[in-house]
């Protein structure tokens, strides 16, 4: 899907351009032009770029055909970025990937090209037609507010990692199961994919904010920085997250540690319980020998009651000795 918004000094805003209109639009010396493709197919979209932008077949073939890391390129007569927006993610499964948005920024327009849809754009998209202030500041200015509104999904989506992290916090202390680590880990894997991106994103928004490209306005740099000052707040977020990501997984395996521990406590304290039981049939059932002395006594009622009161009470005392010395 290919779609057009043009803004054109005294006159109202246009949506929905055909391929004439848009290559009218781009020759023209004022106005303000937003292409938007959403997957469109190469066969419309490559012409689009070559024939009526004139982007170098290099750049085209970034945004078409490659993947990259965030970038930014100077062509001279316009700009080209890569930047990568969060992806909307499903509760309990593994991150998707990031949305690579490519755009290529000229003086008076600003195409930009996503496989999917973006919810960063879809927002700015509905914002523009609401209200076309926002294209009559100019196309540097239009850039702004999407990397700002890109900026507002990665803190959103930390705000749910946050709230992930902490259900397993309490999950762990309730009752460790192997799905709190599968958790934790899908979590790791979710924070170091977001830092792979935000890294080199954060410093295009700088370059953005202090280089000299003649795309950016003097007057427009500061709201880079704006910007920028975010990314470098998910940045530092994100590494904290990770701290206490890998911090939660050694107190998951702590937990698990010391629930085992119990676990043996308990059967050492069975085992040694019935340790001196098992010596008193042992020896009173061995059958093998003669004894050397009048045994009869050995086999009438009050031995019986006697050994059967000490394998009662034995235990019980070794127990309570047990609970004295702190052992349990």
């Amino acid at each position: 899907m290919i779609r057009c918004l043009y803004l054109k000094p005294g006159e109202g805003l246009r949506v929905g351009l055909s391929r004439d209109e848009i290559e009218a639009a781009v020759q023209a010396a004022d106005g303000v032009l937003w292409v938007d493709i959403i997957d469109a197919q190469q066969k419309e979209t490559e012409p689009l770029l070559l024939d009526i932008f004139g982007f170098h077949p290099l750049a085209v073939d970034d945004a078409l055909y490659e993947d990259h890391v965030p970038k930014v390129d100077d062509w001279g007569t316009y700009i080209y970025l890569a930047l990568h927006a969060a992806a909307e993610q499903v509760p309990g499964e593994e991150l998707a990937e990031t949305i690579e948005l490519d755009v290529f920024l000229g003086k008076q327009y600003l195409v930009t090209y996503h496989p999917v849809s973006i919810k960063a754009l879809e927002r700015l998209w509905v914002a523009c037609q609401r209200d076309p202030r926002y294209l009559e500041k100019g196309v540097d200015n239009l850039l702004y507010h999407v990397t700002d509104e890109m900026a507002d999904d990665y803190m959103q989506l930390i705000d749910e990692i946050d709230d992930e992290m902490e259900d397993v916090e309490d999950q762990i202390f309730v009752e460790p199961k192997p799905a709190s680590l599968e958790e934790i880990i899908r979590i790791k894997r979710m924070l170091l994919g977001m830092r792979r991106i935000i890294a080199p994103q954060r410093e295009v928004l700088n370059k953005l904010a202090r280089g000299d490209y003649a795309m950016i306005g003097a007057s427009e740099r500061i709201f880079f920085r704006d910007v920028y000052d975010h990314y470098v707040r998910i940045h530092d977020i994100i590494e904290s997250l990770r701290d206490l990501i890998s911090s939660t997984l050694d107190m998951y395996l702590s937990v698990v540690n010391n629930r085992m521990n119990d676990v043996m406590k308990t059967l050492t304290v069975i085992t040694t319980l019935f340790m001196p039981i098992s010596f008193l049939t042992g020896f009173f059932g061995m059958n093998f020998f003669q004894p050397a002395f009048a045994s009869a006594g050995w086999t009438d009622k009050l031995v019986f009651y006697g050994v059967l009161f000490i394998m009662v009470t034995l235990p019980m005392v070794m127990l309570l000795w047990m609970r004295r010395r702190s052992w349990m």
